[in-house]
């Protein structure tokens, strides 16, 4: 495991005695920070002064820029120590409190994202927030070091106006999150349901880009959700053309520089509508779900292709994103690493991009060959919003093979073959680059998203390793990531230590996983333990009074607010992993109880659904589910 401590023979503060790889880069800030906890509480109650919080994670490379613009600068930590009690929160390892604020700041500013900045009341309820303020002031906008004097200023002058205003916007913002009631158990949810597929349905042909795939324009995420959606949907009723759409976009992502042609896996997203230039971070849900989205495509295709990419995603975990000694599964890889060995320069993507005159060194007379398929060019062919990559290549597939080698007179085998010797030959220079930070959490939920994706690999690809890997994973879970006693799960395992009680998604993700496991190993032990953990889960987040499932569970009073998750964004909502699971358990072992349950959550979230259909596109595949009973893809 990469070592995240603190350098030596420097001032630390108080995150030095934290093991998040994030709390640990701020562990020589000369800023006085303070995780999340009593401590900081109740000495901004005993100084009367805001909090400063402050919420990002390890491979987040605007958090790098904020750190090193000003966290790290003594004039401006001088202020921030002044003024503020300051908190880090890590967002992997505290997502309840990540999710409280973050809903303060998109509510606020109408976005959001990290680093994330907000300032808080001694009683913990949001006045002020944003995300990255650079250190400048510019137009319109003030630099951190001038806002945290305006803040100040403010609070000195006026703490009651605050403080009335802070509890009066938190109050209207419980009152927008709380959940509508349930739906009679009269109303017609099927319905409702079919109404809301085909509006989510339309929402995505009209979002469709026909040329590069995906939804929407310039930033390009892969939203796996939204696949996993359209997938089923085609898979349950005959539309091809809404598998078309994931198809198409599967196979432009795999042509472009998102996906890392060298040694597998993807990055987090495109800065660009093709695919072409990413931000270059490899987050382990990422790998996990696109795995199982290319795994599904090649079920319902059969193109040998997607199966090629699934397996090189598998393959790209077991090597670089697993720890040897337990199974568990890292949590990422950064987008920054140093430019060269021995330097203390970082920049995004330094590992993976290219000069020119370096391919065309290391590849000799194969070169013009490897130019003309990932589109090498000798002034660089990457452009992004920064110009941090300016005269620098992003590998992507300009041709397909056959194409390059009928421009290269070659039998289509043979232009193969060289093309992967040359992957090889660089593949070997890049792995004695300096190679990114490795964020070494694991963490439960991701962690059971990865179980999934090696027990569906193993039925689809019928590779034992990765049953065997899916099985050591949950193995470690139970061990490391349980806690018998209490009967909780816990979240995050780093370095050695089991910490906080995990949410909603961590049972939600880890009981999928188990159920996979199950039907690809068809050992009854992890039927079991999904059941468990399903039954603790109802216990710990049922909401008895609206139906669905809270975040969080009750028993921690520095939340301000106990919210629901329903929004199926780069990751699928807490909810529709449970109503999916809930439906899956009901039918596996004749439990009508659980599927009630399912039906319930469903009707909590019908108003949702009707109105926003695409937010929640795998709600809708578990509501379907819930119909049916069936899973739709199988192998």
């Amino acid at each position: 495991m990469a070592s995240h401590e603190p350098q030596t023979g420097r001032r630390t503060n108080r995150l030095a005695r934290e093991k998040s790889p994030y709390l640990q880069q701020h562990a020589n800030n000369p800023v006085d920070w303070f995780p999340w906890g009593e401590e900081a509480f109740a000495l901004a109650r005993e100084r009367n002064v805001p909090i400063f919080l402050s919420i990002g994670y390890a491979t987040c490379h605007w958090c790098h820029v904020m750190e090193r613009e000003s966290f790290t600068d003594e004039a401006t930590a001088a202020l921030m120590n002044r003024f503020f009690v300051n908190v880090k929160v890590d967002r992997e390892e505290r997502p309840d409190v990540d999710r409280v604020y973050m809903t303060y700041v998109q509510a606020a500013t109408g976005g959001g994202g990290w680093p994330m900045s907000v300032w808080l009341t001694p009683d913990l309820e949001p006045f002020l927030g944003g995300t990255y303020f650079p250190p400048q002031s510019g137009p319109g906008a003030p630099g951190f070091p001038r806002l945290l004097e305006r803040v100040h200023q403010a609070w000195e002058t006026e703490p009651d106006r605050i403080r009335d205003d802070a509890s009066r916007t938190l109050k209207a913002l419980a009152g927008s999150v709380t959940p509508p009631p349930v739906a009679g158990e009269g109303s017609d949810i099927d319905e409702t349901l079919i109404g809301a597929s085909e509006a989510c349905l339309a929402w995505f042909r009209e979002a469709f880009d026909p040329d590069h795939g995906g939804f929407g324009g310039a930033p390009k995420f892969p939203r796996a959700p939204a696949f996993h959606f359209l997938l089923r949907h085609s898979a349950r009723v005959g539309d091809s053309e809404a598998a078309q759409m994931v198809v198409t976009t599967l196979r432009e992502m795999a042509r472009g520089g998102i996906w890392d042609h060298l040694g597998g896996g993807f990055h987090r997203y495109s800065v660009d509508a093709a695919w072409h230039v990413p931000h270059f971070e490899k987050m382990l849900y990422d790998q996990a779900q696109l795995a199982t989205t290319y795994l599904e495509a090649y079920l319902l295709t059969g193109e040998e292709d997607l199966a090629d990419v699934a397996r090189a995603t598998l393959e790209y975990v077991l090597g670089d994103l697993t720890d040897p000694d337990t199974g568990g599964f890292y949590s990422a890889e950064d987008a920054d690493s140093l430019v060269a060995e021995g330097s203390s320069a970082k920049a995004e993507g330094a590992f993976y991009v290219w000069h020119d005159i370096e391919v065309r060194a290391r590849l000799g007379d194969k070169y013009e060959l490897f130019a003309d398929h990932y589109g090498v060019r000798p002034g660089g062919n990457a452009t992004d919003p920064h110009g941090e990559l300016v005269g620098k290549n992003v590998l992507h597939q300009a041709r397909s093979v056959a194409e390059t080698a009928v421009v290269h007179e070659l039998d289509p085998e043979v232009a193969r073959e060289r093309l992967a010797a040359c992957r090889d030959t660089l593949r070997t220079v890049r792995a004695r680059r300096p190679r990114p930070l490795r964020d070494g959490k694991v963490l439960c939920a991701w962690n059971g998203m990865m179980i999934s994706a090696l027990a569906q690999g193993h039925q689809v690809l019928g590779e034992p390793r990765y049953l065997e890997a899916a099985t050591r994973a949950a193995r470690f879970a139970r061990v490391s990531l349980f806690d018998e006693d209490r009967g909780r799960l816990l979240r995050r395992f780093c370095d050695g230590e089991s910490a906080f009680d995990a949410y909603l998604e961590d049972y939600a993700h880890l009981a999928a996983g188990l159920l996979d496991l199950y039907e690809a190993g068809r050992d009854e032990q992890w039927l079991h333990w999904s059941a468990a953990l399903i039954d603790r889960a109802v216990t710990l987040f049922h909401d008895d009074a609206s139906g669905g499932f809270f975040a969080t569970a009750a028993d921690d009073a520095s939340l301000v607010l106990r919210l629901k998750d329903d929004y199926d964004g780069a990751e699928p909502s807490g909810n529709a992993v449970m109503v999916a699971c809930l439906a899956r358990l009901a039918k596996a072992l004749d439990r009508p109880d659980l599927r009630d349950l399912a039906e319930s959550t469903v009707r909590a979230f019908a108003p949702t659904l009707v109105a926003l259909p695409h937010a929640l596109p795998q709600l809708l595949s578990a509501a379907g589910l819930v119909r049916t009973g069936d899973a739709a893809i199988a192998p």
